[in-house]
């Protein structure tokens, strides 16, 4: 994990790789869970003998799922301190190019693209990746928007 003492120090690593997180392993357990959160019970995420039979060869990951995963993630690649808190702003991009099968080991890779100053504190911009092992393509990729405050 990358730690940095102050924002002035994370507005120094602007155009960096921050670096990756651990592996996530994602279970049918957890898709099911989600379907459950969310409602959305799609055969191809909940129903393992139907989606066997369908273009995945098995269950997959909504693609909300993978995106949900974020914060575990990033929270593994670095943290800002002397901050009282950072609070989720929202995303300016977002896409999933490739599926996430059950059982399938994802993890996140992040670049800071920008660290800008407002009145609710300091807007963090960063882009992260979501790979799958042994994936050609990634999971999804997204500009997270955050908000430190100081």
């Amino acid at each position: 994990m990358r730690v940095f003492k102050d924002v002035a120090e994370l507005e120094q690593a602007v155009g960096s790789h921050l670096g990756f997180s651990g592996w996530h392993t994602v279970t049918q357990q957890q898709i099911d869970a989600f379907a459950d959160a969310t409602g959305d019970h799609q055969w191809i995420h909940v129903r393992p003998e139907d989606a066997a039979q369908g273009p995945f060869g098995t269950t997959i990951a909504h693609g909300y799922l993978t995106l949900s995963l974020v914060p575990q993630l990033v929270w593994q690649i670095y943290k800002v301190e002397g901050v009282k808190m950072g609070v989720n702003y929202g995303a300016n991009k977002l896409r999933f190019p490739a599926p996430v099968p059950v059982n399938s080991k994802v993890r996140a890779g992040a670049d800071l693209i920008s660290v800008t100053s407002s009145e609710r504190g300091h807007e963090v911009i960063t882009r992260l990746t979501i790979e799958r092992e042994g994936g050609d393509k990634p999971a999804c990729v997204v500009e997270t928007v955050s908000i430190l405050v100081p």
